[in-house]
């Protein structure tokens, strides 16, 4: 499994990519970022805009992808490793 390296930014704060994304629940997913720690993310509580409540259908929430550095779904919805990982908690798991 290939790992991202983390970078520092001047301010010296960490900035994670994502390694592995894996749907756990409706609207909830186990990520691991490149720093090794692994947080269950609920992604429900962000799916309220118009573009992003269509991700409450299960069927659509598989639907997503790692970029370079981001978690991308099928319509172009995408959240920063940072707010994932701020918004994650910290969980032992099998991905």
């Amino acid at each position: 499994m290939a790992r991202v390296k983390q970078s520092m930014k001047q301010d010296e704060t960490l900035h994670y990519g994502l390694v592995l994304c894996n749907v756990y629940k409706r609207g909830i997913q186990k990520v691991e970022f490149s720093n090794g720690e692994r947080r269950i993310v609920d992604f429900r509580p962000l799916l309220t805009s118009r573009l992003r409540e269509q991700l409450l259908d299960h069927s659509k929430f598989v639907q997503f992808a790692l970029t370079d550095w981001t978690l991308e779904w099928y319509n172009g919805v995408d959240f920063a490793p940072e707010r994932l990982y701020e918004l994650g908690v910290a969980a032992c798991f099998a991905l």
